[in-house]
């Protein structure tokens, strides 16, 4: 049986009894006399057709006018500036803070934070002057200080900042010893990178600039950290052992500074009482030579005496052959205890003198 055959009740147009359709065009001129009415229009001309009314065009021109200038209007926070393209030119001015408008779908709006620093993390393994391998971390935090430059002069300025510390870290770092990137070359390597990334980003025309660069951390790779730690080791071990040799010099140069000096006083000592006594004797020679001259008999005496006293007091007895056989010793050991016997010792010298 057909589906719409008489002697069936399945029609899916039909409501429950086989009624007809909904008629559609009804539908629509109804829906439009209702519109007119809306607008303050009335009924349908003979053709069907709904008269233009000027005064609802007006309205509805008034109410997009309106629509459009309010989505124009917009406002920018005291820390925002903002970059306007018209027609995809963009304008010389960026827009200062306030609430501003632009003719929507004509310009366009980049709004750009020009007061808050934001940072930059990076790492990588750099190739050090001495050639060894560092693992360096740094921060680098940034401003916008020219929105229309950040905005138009480079595609991507977070990934030219990054280029850009890449490039000054490996030529500040390939410029530096191992030691001076580890330890207390630190501060003046985070200056140095800063100054070369803004060198860099002025040249780029990024409109950003960099308020500090920090390295975090400088360190060997994990792969050869127990061989640099022995190599650490090894120069702890170095500096010690000259600290030692050092403490060691310190202490023996003073010594031997003292006994040096010792030494050229006790030299300068001596060449002063050589220098006093050779000065005394001369002197003495002097005098004795103007006594000479006065009694030749009397000095000459006195000297051989003298010259026998020199030698007998440095004896305690003394032999003296006076021919004959006979041998005179002189009791000398009592010329230490009674020095003032002169005349005794005289008279024996004189006598060994005349036997002789």
């Amino acid at each position: 049986m057909a589906w719409n055959d008489p002697g069936r009740n399945d029609d899916p147009w039909s409501r429950g009894g086989g009624q007809a359709p909904p008629d559609l065009d009804e539908a629509f001129r109804k829906l439009q006399a209702r519109l007119s009415r809306l607008f303050g229009g009335g009924g349908g001309s003979s053709g069907g057709k709904m008269g233009l009314n000027w005064r609802s065009v007006l309205i509805g021109l008034a109410v997009l006018l309106a629509a459009y200038g309010i989505w124009g209007v917009y406002q920018l926070d005291e820390q925002e500036r903002g970059v306007i393209f018209r027609f995809g030119k963009v304008q010389p001015e960026p827009k200062l803070p306030g609430i501003n408008w632009r003719p929507p779908l004509i310009d366009q709006l980049e709004r750009v934070n020009i007061t808050v620093v934001d940072s930059h993390n990076h790492n990588a393994l750099m190739l050090t002057e001495d050639e060894n391998i560092v693992d360096v971390s740094l921060t680098v935090q940034f401003r916008r200080t020219d929105p229309i430059d950040y905005v138009v002069m480079v595609r991507d300025p977070r990934q030219a900042l990054e280029d850009a510390t890449e490039s000054a870290l490996r030529h500040v770092v390939g410029g530096s010893k191992m030691d001076l990137v580890l330890t207390e070359g630190r501060l003046a390597m985070g200056q140095e990178v800063e100054e070369r990334i803004q060198r860099y980003l002025d040249v780029y025309g990024t409109g950003i600039e960099v308020v500090t660069v920090n390295i975090d951390e400088s360190a060997p790779p994990a792969q050869v950290q127990e061989a640099f730690d022995d190599v650490q080791k090894a120069k702890e071990d170095k500096v010690r052992e000259e600290n030692l040799a050092d403490a060691y010099w310190e202490s023996e140069i003073p010594k031997a500074r003292g006994e040096a000096s010792k030494a050229v006083q006790e030299a300068e000592a001596y060449r002063d009482q050589v220098v006093a006594e050779a000065t005394g004797e001369a002197e003495r020679f002097l005098k004795l030579l103007a006594e000479y001259k006065l009694a030749p008999e009397v000095t000459r005496d006195r000297l051989y005496i003298d010259a026998w006293k020199s030698v007998l007091e440095q004896s305690s007895k003394v032999i003296v052959d006076v021919g004959d056989d006979n041998i005179m010793i002189l009791p000398l050991d009592r010329q230490g205890t009674s020095v003032s016997d002169d005349d005794e010792m005289r008279n024996a010298v004189s006598a060994a003198s005349q036997g002789r």
